[in-house]
């Protein structure tokens, strides 16, 4: 599933093409939508936005476009009068003059007005935006100490959109071993600089990530990397996927294992088990 990082990029390059251009033809797959194809035509893009792995397409009638990509959602933008090359189905399709902002595959998509974005169920029940401008490390730090948070293991709390709006599996497993702390540990056990450290590790990753286009390890090493003939999947993760090939640091074996149903992985050195 695309995380925050991907979705934050898939509505820069909408913005680029739709913000404050005038819809020329709206198209909804889904039969509930197609009343709002004869209402949106016409209208401005104000924006386009993204909260956590929510993309919201503003307009200036008062609505909002909401998708989420869910697993197999995919956003095109094209030339007017073009198609991708895709066997996915056809779910939205937002056409000003010359071009075509195009969704396919994603299943959660609806049009809202100001109240229903309010109380909208997914997105009122967000954390910050891992990804929001404003959010520091000290926010961070403090959520991990509140009482909603700080008896939950590491592992269970990176997945919850409400801790953290945009952080996923992929996420999760390089956060955690660029703090060097373990998944299974508790916030509650850890002292108050590895708190720190993992807040400013969380804010660190997800911002590199976004830069990116999804490479977790740090540009030193991707340099070294890549001199030695690696292709991006090898040098895009620190231990993300890469189970029993060596820690970038120590050397030992990366491990795989799960955690929320979900895969994780680990350094088991650099990450040592400490009080859980």
């Amino acid at each position: 599933m695309p995380e925050g990082p991907e979705i934050r990029r898939a509505a820069d390059r909408l913005s680029r093409v739709l913000a404050h251009e005038m819809l020329e033809t709206v198209y909804f797959g889904q039969r509930k939508l197609k009343r709002f194809e004869g209402v949106l035509t016409g209208a401005r893009v104000e924006a386009v936005t993204s909260r956590g792995k929510a993309m919201l397409t503003h307009f200036d009638s008062g609505l909002t476009l909401y998708t989420h990509n869910q697993l197999y959602g995919r956003w095109y933008v094209q030339k007017r009068g073009r198609l991708p090359a895709t066997n996915r189905t056809l779910r939205v399709a937002l056409h000003t003059a010359e071009r075509s902002a195009l969704l396919y595959s994603a299943s959660e998509i609806a049009v809202l007005d100001r109240d229903q974005l309010a109380s909208h169920p997914f997105l009122s029940g967000l954390g910050p935006d891992v990804l929001d401008s404003g959010l520091t490390w000290r926010t961070v730090a403090e959520r991990l100490q509140s009482p909603a948070f700080r008896g939950r293991s590491l592992a269970a709390l990176y997945l919850d959109q409400g801790f953290l709006a945009g952080v996923g599996n992929y996420l999760r497993s390089e956060i955690l071993f660029d703090a060097a702390v373990n998944p299974f540990a508790k916030p509650k056990n850890l002292t108050r600089g590895t708190l720190g450290r993992l807040a400013r590790s969380t804010l660190n990753i997800c911002q590199r990530a976004y830069a990116t286009a999804g490479i977790t390890n740090p540009p030193q090493r991707v340099r070294r990397l890549q001199r030695k003939g690696a292709t991006r999947r090898q040098f895009r993760f620190a231990v993300f996927d890469r189970p029993g090939e060596p820690c970038y640091l120590c050397g030992e074996p990366i491990v795989r294992t799960e955690a929320g149903s979900r895969r994780l992985y680990l350094c088991e050195c650099c990450q040592s088990a400490g009080p859980l």
